[in-house]
Parts: structure tokens; C-alpha cells; sequence
């Protein structure tokens, strides 16, 4: 089981992992399939991976969960499939490099710093790493890009991406040094860390850009789960910094709705005020406590229950939108994290809609771009697979 980083907060500065010198790297063990298969043809891998996740539900699902999880595996594989024909000679993914504007997103196509490490994130959690399983190369040709767009002071960036694309970037990067303890990659996690650490502000929380005097708990979330993650590879990440940063994702929550709100402003009247909640935002805020080690707080339980009252609203229109994707990725996290009933309820109805969203040539799309959709769709279907140590309960 992963270190969650309630372990940061027993000591001045957070307890790292044991050195990658003394461990055993963790080996991914099923195998992935070339090519689609026919509807009434199931591979091997695909049937001990369901039976694998059965025995997480209760019995009475076995059936309809069996079914769902084999579709699911098939969707994943039409999905890996579409990227691997996407991926750029240089080892990217293009979408659009933007930003949203009230409830639209605008920029311009480029190479994608942050949907690049989602896609190989995908190929992760399906049980590749570089060297070894069927992406094998789409992983290495994503991290020789990513590694080259580390700049001098760790930030992660291309064609003016911002701290949102530095955080899943500084991700990928901590999951492929926790698993295969390459020194090339440890490098350059360091440096993409420090970034990290040095651009919080005084509240706790980060925003677009490195430095700059505000925050938000979009970003902020992204930030505190690449720090997870770097803690749990063995990287050092100071104390303070968890500290002020979920205190920070805790002064963000919204008692009035049990929900999670984007920023806190300071009024005309010098009193603090908050601005608007959503369900992404929640979802956010729930899976950054849970990657804290809190897991009894009424914070949690006040979110959950939010999440399960918004979904049916919240998965409406999930082409036309720029948000949908990253809401259900933190969502499932915390579903995953909750367990028991709540997580069949939501596997069951997650898991529908994104089936009922693919498109024959097996790509997800959204105002981002099909490549973010389909890596982040990927990545959530595979959240239970628990390849990727970010994921493990």
C-alpha cells in the first residue's frame, strides 16, 4: 500500500519512501492485447482482470459487473489504440493549449505538455512501462518529451502551458521513477518538485503560473497529488508545504452545500468571501484529502455525498464541455478511495456513461481536444486496475 502523505506530518520535513536502491519495483503483470477484439471474442488478460475486480464487489453484482468490466476492457484497448496512432513523431500529443473563458475554452492547437503525460499515464495504468508490455514505446517516446521540455527551473512547459500541464507532467514523472527508478527521470522530478515547492504562495494553494500572488483549488489539487505522488517515489517533499496546502484546500470548503469552492477572495469589506463550488471542484477536494490520509473527516463525508446528489447533472453534455473529464478523474479517485457501496453505485453509472461516449474509431472528445478526452477517459476506466501507485487503496 502506498504511503499516503499523513506520513509528512510526523516529522519537520516528509519521510520519502525507501530508496529505490533497496526496493523492489513494482511489475506490471497483465498483458495488453494488439488490436481490439470482436464483440463475442474475450482475451485471456482481459477475463483475469475483470475476475481480478469482482472480487471487490459484492456478489450479487458479479453478473452485470462481469459484463461491464469486459466491455470496459475493450473500450480502454479501442481507446490506447487511437492514441497510439495519434502520438507525434517527437513523442506528444497535440490538443489545445488554453485556458476557460467563463463556461468556454479557448487557445490555440500545440503540442501538449499535460495531455502527453496523461496519455502516457494511460499506458501506465494499463500495466506498460518504458522497456516492457505492448505501449512500451509510446511511454518512452512520451517521457523523452516531456523530459526535454523541463526547463532550467523545473518548469514543465511548451508552447505557454501552464502550471495545470507542469503538475500531470511532474505526475507521469513520479510514476515512472517510483516504479522503475530511472535516474534520468529522478532528476528531473527533483528539479520539477522544487518548482512546485518554491511557487506556492502565502495562502498554500498555486495558480496558472509560477509565483503568482493567488490561487485556486483546481490547480492547487493538481499540484498536491504530484507531491503525493514524488513523496511516495522516494523524493523528498518538505512538511510546510502539505501542510499549508491542505489547510488551504480545507479553508476552500463550502459548508453551505458540503461542496468545494474555486477560490477564496477577499471582499471590498476586507472580509473573506467565496466564490463559486462545482462538482469537479468537490471531487478535487475529497481526492486531495483522501491522498493526505484523512479518511474520518466531515469534510469527506459532506463531499461525498455532494458528488452522488450532482452526478446525474453533472455527466449532461460531456462533448460540449472542458471540464467534464476532470471532474470525473478526481470523482472516481474518491469513489475508488470510499469503497463499499458507494463505489459500485458509482462504477456502474461512471462507467455506462463513458462506454455510451466512445466513438467507433474508439477516441472520447471534448472542447480540449480527443487526445485529453480519451487519455483522461482511459485513465479513469483503469483507476480500479490500480497499476499506477497513485491509485492504490
Amino acid at each position: 500500500m502506498i504511503m499516503a502523505l499523513a506520513t509528512l506530518c510526523a516529522a519537520g520535513s516528509a519521510a520519502p519512501g525507501e530508496p529505490l536502491s533497496g526496493r523492489t519495483l513494482a511489475q506490471p503483470t497483465v498483458p495488453v492485447g494488439a488490436a481490439p477484439a470482436p464483440s463475442s471474442e474475450v482475451p485471456v488478460s482481459d477475463i483475469e482482470t475483470s475476475n481480478r475486480l469482482l472480487a471487490m464487489a459484492p456478489q450479487a453484482k458479479k453478473q452485470p459487473t462481469r459484463k461491464l468490466d469486459l466491455d470496459a476492457r475493450r473500450a480502454v484497448r479501442r481507446g490506447l489504440d487511437y492514441l497510439r496512432s495519434t502520438q507525434n513523431k517527437d513523442g506528444s500529443w497535440t490538443d489545445i493549449i488554453g485556458r476557460k473563458v467563463h463556461y468556454d475554452y479557448r487557445g490555440s492547437l500545440g503540442k501538449h505538455v499535460g495531455v502527453t503525460a496523461l496519455a502516457c499515464m494511460a499506458f501506465l495504468a494499463n500495466g506498460s512501462l518504458p522497456g516492457r508490455g505492448e505501449y512500451a514505446e509510446q511511454i518512452e517516446r512520451g517521457l523523452d518529451f516531456i523530459l526535454k521540455n523541463v526547463q532550467h527551473n523545473g518548469f514543465i512547459t511548451n508552447a505557454e502551458s501552464r502550471m495545470y500541464s507542469h503538475a500531470f507532467a511532474t505526475l507521469f514523472l513520479a510514476e515512472v521513477y517510483g516504479m522503475t527508478g530511472m535516474d534520468s527521470v529522478g532528476r528531473k522530478l527533483k528539479q520539477s518538485i522544487s518548482l512546485i515547492v518554491e511557487a506556492q504562495n502565502p495562502s498554500g494553494g498555486w495558480r496558472y503560473q509560477p509565483g503568482a500572488p493567488d490561487a485556486d483549488m483546481s490547480i492547487t489539487v493538481c499540484q498536491v497529488m504530484a507531491l503525493r505522488a514524488a513523496n511516495n517515489a522516494g523524493i523528498n517533499v518538505p512538511k510546510r508545504v502539505i501542510d499549508k496546502a491542505i489547510d488551504y484546500v480545507k479553508s476552500s470548503y463550502n459548508h453551505r452545500y458540503g461542496a468545494f469552492n474555486y477560490q477564496i477572495e477577499e471582499g471590498s469589506n476586507g472580509r473573506r468571501q467565496m466564490s463559486r463550488h462545482s462538482f469537479a471542484l468537490t471531487a478535487a477536494g475529497v481526492t486531495a484529502l483522501y491522498g493526505a490520509g484523512v479518511y474520518d473527516d466531515a469534510h469527506l463525508e459532506a463531499g461525498l455525498r455532494f458528488l452522488r446528489q450532482q452526478i446525474h447533472a453533472w455527466s449532461r453534455g460531456a462533448e460540449s464541455r472542458f471540464d467534464y473529464y476532470y471532474g470525473m478523474y478526481y470523482g472516481t479517485q474518491a469513489a475508488f478511495q470510499r469503497g463499499g457501496e458507494y463505489w459500485d453505485f458509482w462504477h456502474e453509472k461512471v462507467w455506462r456513461d463513458l462506454l455510451r461516449n466512445q466513438h467507433r474509431n474508439g477516441y472520447w472528445r471534448d472542447l480540449v481536444g480527443r487526445n485529453y478526452a480519451t487519455a483522461m477517459a482511459c485513465v479513469i476506466l483503469q483507476v480500479p486496475y490500480q497499476y499506477l501507485p497513485i491509485f492504490e487503496r
